[in-house]
């Protein structure tokens, strides 16, 4: 597994090693070119050590493109052309490195004016071996006429003139999906570029099932715990926000997962309008750090605005990890790493200051029991919680029922039973229990 995860890595570092070539091979050219004038003519001497680093860095980079191209669903033809030009780069810069050698000039005889003309031609294969490139991480249409032309879509006037697909859900999936789900890169064989290519699906079924939001693929993933192996976005990728996930169950639910209909063609909208209206910007607010805010506080009036950093400082010198996930109102993420051997006694103090501001708890492998949690009614603003690998028993599930904004539970190998789901079962808003290796065989939130 180690050695799998540093294969992946490894090839990540393609396009931070593909640069260094590039502007080695641009050096070489550049100190080219000015030794034909007389005051620089002594360049000419460095350019064959240029081009050998800059066959090196090359082939370095090829090595890392081909370890990435096996990690991803990359579109064959593309990765075909960008694959076959990097490795001409790199052959050709070795030949003309080669040519400039002495023991080699009987063998590859090329005049200093071809030697130039060869590498101003570097330029162009470089050119488009990078413009290929880009086609694979950003699609194909990333540079191109047609996207230099286009006109970005005017901006509705009000919420119910909003298209919901194409003003609301399209952006959120470009801008948090699409890169790795479009023509040129098709995760799972799924494109999310438009919507006739989300219709139809991917390899594990339908992205959107239309009036079923827990039966859409897409749904599925996005709110699965960040943890888990199929979660999306993957790769570390900023995650959908709450009010995102919000915002496409919606459009899956009330808008059939289709296009072509205004906010006010939809039924259910009263609670989600002011989300539409913050996402687009209408009526003076923006969907900055400020329009989060104002965002979080449609959602939850109830977080805090701002929080004692003196606590949060004190719980971080203790061992615990926190995040800051948003600024105004103040949203925390805090970790209590696995197989810590901290107390909770020792940490219970700051964490009760900063009981109303914690959004995401993490106290999982700690040994911990039922007692040592009776803090948890405490975080009246919690929405995930995570106590997987704890000696708890059911005992917990009382803490819970208070938490109106919990919306998902981790108790994988735990000591709980059915008892549990029954009494989660009147929190109304847990969406989701995880109970993998613990006494209860299936758990539904209805």
């Amino acid at each position: 597994m180690i050695l799998l995860d540093i294969f992946t890595f490894s090839g990540r570092l393609h396009p931070l090693i593909v640069h260094l070539p590039i502007g080695i091979i641009l050096l070489a050219i550049l100190f080219n070119i000015l030794s034909y004038l007389q005051r620089y003519r002594y360049l000419k001497q460095s350019v064959p050590l240029i081009l050998l680093i800059g066959f090196m860095a090359a082939v370095l980079a090829c090595v890392f493109g081909y370890v990435l191209s096996l990690s991803g669903d990359y579109d064959a033809d593309t990765l075909t052309h960008h694959k076959f030009s990097g490795i001409t780069l790199a052959i050709i810069c070795g030949l003309l490195y080669l040519s400039s050698i002495s023991k080699f000039r009987e063998y590859l005889r090329v005049g200093d004016k071809l030697f130039s003309a060869l590498l101003l031609g570097l330029v162009v294969l470089m050119s488009y071996s990078g413009h290929q490139g880009a086609s694979l991480t950003h699609g194909k249409d990333y540079l191109t006429f047609r996207t230099l032309m286009q006109q970005e879509r005017e901006k509705p006037a009000t919420v119910e003139q909003a298209m919901l697909f194409e003003d609301v859900i399209q952006p959120i999936l470009q801008k948090k999906c699409v890169q790795c789900h479009r023509d040129g890169k098709q995760k799972g064989e799924l494109s999310l570029e438009s919507l006739a290519a989300l219709k139809e699906g991917g390899k594990n079924g339908q992205a959107a099932v239309p009036g079923k939001p827990d039966a859409s693929e897409l749904f599925k993933r996005i709110t699965l715990d960040e943890d888990h192996k199929d979660f999306m976005p993957a790769d570390g990728k900023a995650p959908l926000t709450k009010n995102e996930v919000k915002l496409i169950a919606w459009w899956i639910k009330e808008g059939k997962a289709e296009g072509g209909k205004t906010i006010a063609e939809i039924k259910n909208t009263t609670a989600l309008k002011p989300m539409v209206a913050l996402f687009l910007g209408i009526g003076g607010l923006t969907d900055s750090d400020e329009g989060d805010s104002e965002m979080s506080q449609v959602v939850n009036p109830d977080l805090p605005l701002a929080v004692d950093a003196m606590t949060i400082a004190n719980l971080k010198n203790k061992g615990v990890r926190v995040r800051m996930m948003l600024n105004k109102p103040v949203m925390l993420d805090i970790t209590l790493p696995p197989k810590s051997g901290i107390k909770v006694a020792d940490v219970k103090t700051e964490i009760l200051k900063l009981a109303k501001n914690i959004v995401w708890l993490n106290f999982s492998d700690n040994e911990l029991t039922d007692q040592e949690l009776d803090f948890l009614p405490a975080l009246t603003n919690l929405e995930k919680l995570r106590l997987d690998k704890n000696p708890i028993t059911d005992q917990l599930s009382d803490y819970l029922i208070s938490l109106k904004h919990l919306e998902a539970v981790n108790l994988n190998e735990t000591k709980i039973t059915d008892v549990t789901t029954l009494k989660l079962k009147k929190n109304r808003g847990i969406q989701r229990v995880y109970s993998w290796k613990t006494n209860i065989a299936e758990v539904k939130i209805d």
